[in-house]
């Protein structure tokens, strides 16, 4: 199984280097960034031992993807895609919250009205709801990184600017975007047969005060599908949605007792189970892009990763 689970370049002006859950970004010159999807899982905040074939590449053709379907909306931070697990973009000050959208009743937010929650971020949700019902019109929960990093808090807009996390003038252009990318969302979403659920976005400025949408968008690790064909037929028996989302990982793992609770074990994943594991994620890219899914040469994808991203630099 040829995966990338971890890198250590040095490139050409390399100032810096943070890895995440999953993706590894390089700090070129203070200029551009390049950010390389590794084929780690991450579940429950924690990441899987073993790397998933093609993964890395799934989630960066399918951000890149959604990037080329939005920009004639919102500018995003992204210059080129030289390699399957490559996106090279505009250097960025993040923003501090998450973006969150919510169309449905789903996850977090059914959670929370489970327990006789009706607001959520500061903003009222109906009453009368079952899980996973339509809400009357999107809702925007953001969340904000706690201090240890480990799990975002969820905070309302009135919280975000009393703490001048964000400046008021900004956060209407979060808004503004947030509700636009949603939307464009939902009708690519609706082409293929989809329901776009729930999705988040993250948000930056780049050195000449440009705000951009950044990172990834609209895959199956930041948001939640379900399938348009039965929808209607499963609210009406109070049953399940089909997902289309990493939702099967998490059930699999909680069926063998993992929950990433302290002392609890990883489950060990076997060849059988992450190739399973893999044609999911390339069942994901099929329907959520509408195309055929072309798997990259890993024979060597550490040093095919390493050759194009140099001579994309020096070329620029």
């Amino acid at each position: 199984m040829n995966t990338i689970v971890d890198t250590n370049y040095n490139f050409p002006n390399q100032k810096s280097v943070y890895k995440g859950k999953v993706r590894e970004v390089y700090n070129i010159n203070d200029e551009l960034l390049v950010m390389i999807a590794t084929d780690r899982l991450s579940a429950f905040d924690v990441v899987m031992p073993k790397g998933i074939p093609f993964k890395g590449q799934i989630l960066n053709q399918i951000a890149t993807k959604m990037m080329g379907a939005t920009q004639d909306l919102v500018p995003n931070w992204l210059i080129a895609t030289p390699d399957p697990n490559v996106a090279v973009g505009h250097l960025c000050e993040p923003f501090k919250v998450e973006m969150v959208i919510r169309g449905y009743l789903s996850g977090h937010a059914a959670r929370e009205y489970k327990v006789g929650k009706r607001i959520l971020c500061g903003v009222p949700m109906p009453e009368g709801m079952k899980e996973n019902d339509k809400f009357p019109e999107p809702i925007i929960t953001p969340s904000t990184k706690a201090d240890n990093g480990e799990h975002d808090e969820d905070i309302s807009r009135e919280e975000i600017l009393s703490q001048g996390i964000v400046s008021e003038e900004d956060y209407l252009i979060l808004e503004d975007y947030t509700r636009k990318l949603f939307q464009r969302g939902t009708e690519i979403a609706a082409e293929r047969g989809l329901i776009l659920v729930d999705t988040k976005y993250e948000f930056g400025k780049t050195k000449e005060g440009k705000i951009v949408l950044i990172d990834e968008i609209h895959t199956p690790d930041s948001s939640r599908y379900f399938y348009a064909n039965g929808y209607e037929e499963l609210q009406e028996k109070g049953e399940p949605q089909k997902q289309l989302s990493k939702e099967f990982v998490r059930q699999w793992l909680i069926t063998n007792g993992f929950q990433g609770k302290e002392g609890q074990q990883i489950p060990e994943m076997n060849d059988e189970y992450i190739s399973s594991v893999s044609d999911r994620y390339i069942e994901l890219y099929e329907s959520i892009t509408g195309s055929a899914f072309n798997k990259a040469d890993v024979s060597s994808v550490a040093k095919r990763i390493e050759d194009n991203v140099l001579m994309y630099l020096k070329a620029h």
